[in-house]
């Protein structure tokens, strides 16, 4: 239950709307409950009535309460879905927020240990379980504490020992059945919880990998261990619902219990008549409605074990510190872009193999360098220690004279453009892609930046409203990586680091590419991590790593001339 306490803070910033949800389901089930209590009293009081006393009774005001009752029930219950609803959607929007905000500083040394498909589970499925803990648990508790008082309060002006008496059983059910329940649906809750997340990231692994499982011949194995892990899910829900059912029945036994002891006990003579008429109606439907308040509370209570086991999972991410931290303020954005890296190493959480050992390379503002290597030679671990996805174990990084660690964050990100191998393309807009580089940049830019790197033709039919991805214009490799360039252009930083950018195109495309970053990155400070050889020749240096170290470096004229490890790629390609 204390790992639910820092996710109630969330619900203050809703509260007023949160508590107009409650008012409003207090209002409905108290409208219930007198629709039913009215509509039974007033029903007997006609028949006891009957025709010699149509001019004696007054029919008209009680059929007016109960048309009254009715109305307000259909109404409150609709404004109180719609108004729980949107407080609930609005608490879930920040709760995401809070998690994604939380989980980016982390990346990557804090995630590494989290799989992708268990990461989106926590961030989706486990923020969405934590509805329950207003839907279910805070405003059905709240209205039943209330139509408790209101009722019992209401039936003493008529019986007050009969009042206490149902006051009392509905009290003492609440505090039985909620305990009691929790205790028994929190093992299955937890239970679920895990199981609903190792099944999903089963699944996604499954999906994913279907090639490698049937090259190896493992796609039966894993097939029969998502199986395992569904029987063993479906046996969870089992459970819980018999346990959903032993509560229901439950509550049916106390309310039939209860409704019989009114009826019994009215009989004997209401408030001192010992004749009351159509008052045991009114007791005996009087209890009969009022246990529809308690209905939901028992199975809220059941459901809290999955809502406490999402939140400490939750919890777990959010307990977390993170291993790179920024200072809240550094040296202004530098117009120039030299960076020092002076005998760094570095070696990667639980892995005792330096990625790199004692790196040093210097590059000047303005020049444009190839890192090239062998794939886990440590190029692109030297780019994440450039972004400060990791800090280096020893050596230190500079940027034009300043320590890297120096910067704070907002200043470093818009010293640095990065163009990562794997291009992202979310399903939006053409403008919606572009302005992630820059938010402010008008469609002039965004378009003269589209022509500069030969993506023109996108704006042919729709322009920048055109939708791109799901649902929409499928990119193909060279265009996604024009997209990235685009994007790079458009921040417009003095550092552009790029991650084996003509990874899987074409001889033509990569021609296109690697001639464009020549023309367009002019006067920026280059950093290209690839294994390729093609058009090596317009870079100014060109650096040879291997197993962590710079082993050769110097233009591509220069390195020809020697025996060394370039010209040995030369001569292999």
């Amino acid at each position: 239950m204390r790992a639910l306490l820092p996710f109630l803070a969330l619900f203050r910033r809703h509260r007023w709307l949160i508590l107009l949800g409650v008012l409003l389901a207090i209002i409905t089930l108290l409208a219930s409950i007198g629709l039913l209590t009215l509509s039974g009293w007033f029903l007997s009081a006609s028949a006891l009535a009957g025709t010699a006393g149509i001019y004696s009774f007054n029919y008209m005001l009680p059929a007016a309460g109960v048309r009254g009752a009715a109305m307000i029930r259909t109404a409150g219950r609709y404004f109180e879905r719609l108004v729980s609803h949107d407080a609930t959607f609005r608490v879930l929007q920040h709760l995401r927020v809070l998690t994604f905000s939380r989980l980016l500083p982390l990346s990557p040394a804090g995630l590494a240990r989290y799989r992708q498909g268990e990461l989106l589970n926590r961030l989706v499925t486990d923020v969405d379980t934590l509805d329950h803990l207003y839907l279910r648990v805070i405003s059905p508790v709240v209205g039943a504490m209330v139509t408790i008082g209101a009722v019992t309060f209401a039936l003493s002006w008529l019986d007050a020992p009969l009042a206490l008496l149902l006051g009392g059983i509905m009290l003492l059910t609440l505090l039985l059945l909620a305990p009691l329940f929790w205790l028994a649906g929190r093992p299955v809750g937890s239970t679920l919880t895990k199981l609903r997340g190792r099944y999903r990231q089963q699944l996604v692994s499954w999906l994913h990998g279907q090639a490698e499982l049937r090259i190896f011949g493992a796609s039966t194995l894993w097939r029969r261990k998502l199986e395992y892990t569904e029987l063993n899910w479906l046996e969870a829900q089992r459970q819980q619902a018999g346990l959903t059912a032993l509560s229901q029945a439950l509550m049916l036994l106390i309310a039939g219990i209860t409704v019989t002891a009114m009826l019994w006990l009215s009989a004997g003579g209401v408030g001192g008549d010992s004749h009351p008429g159509a008052l045991i109606a009114l007791f005996v439907f009087c209890a009969l409605a009022a246990f529809e308040a308690l209905a939901p509370v028992t199975g809220a209570f059941q459901h809290l074990g999955q809502v406490a086991a999402s939140a400490q999972r939750l919890t777990q991410i959010f307990k977390q510190t993170p291993e790179v931290t920024f200072p809240a303020s550094g040296p202004a954005r530098p117009s120039g872009a030299a960076l020092n890296i002076d005998n760094v190493t570095f070696c990667y959480p639980a892995h005792p193999e330096p990625a790199l050992r004692n790196l040093t390379l210097d590059i000047g503002a303005g020049e444009h360098v190839a890192l090239l290597g062998r794939t886990g030679c440590g190029k692109s671990t030297l780019l994440q220690l450039l972004t400060r996805a990791y800090d280096p174990q020893a050596g230190s990084i500079r940027l034009n004279g300043a320590a890297l660690t120096s910067f704070d964050e907002t200043t470093l990100r818009a010293a640095v453009s990065v163009v990562p191998q794997r291009v992202h393309l979310f399903s939006a807009t053409l403008r919606d892609n572009l302005l992630l580089a820059c938010p402010d940049a008008g469609d002039d830019a965004l378009c003269s930046a589209l022509t500069r790197v030969g993506l023109e033709t996108l704006l042919d039919e729709e322009g920048l409203n055109a939708w791109l991805g799901e649902g929409g214009r499928q990119l193909s490799g060279g265009e996604m990586r024009r997209l990235a360039i685009a994007r790079a252009l458009l921040h417009d930083a003095p550092v552009l680091l790029l991650d084996e950018p003509t990874e899987g195109l074409d001889a033509q495309t990569e021609n296109q590419i690697l001639s464009l970053l020549h023309n367009v990155c002019a006067g920026k400070t280059l950093l290209m991590v690839t294994h390729r050889l093609r058009g090596l020749a317009t870079f100014d240096r060109i650096a040879i790593m291997d197993r962590g170290e710079i082993v050769e470096q110097g233009s591509h004229a220069a390195l020809k001339m020697i025996n060394g490890r370039y010209s040995h790629f030369l001569y292999r390609l």
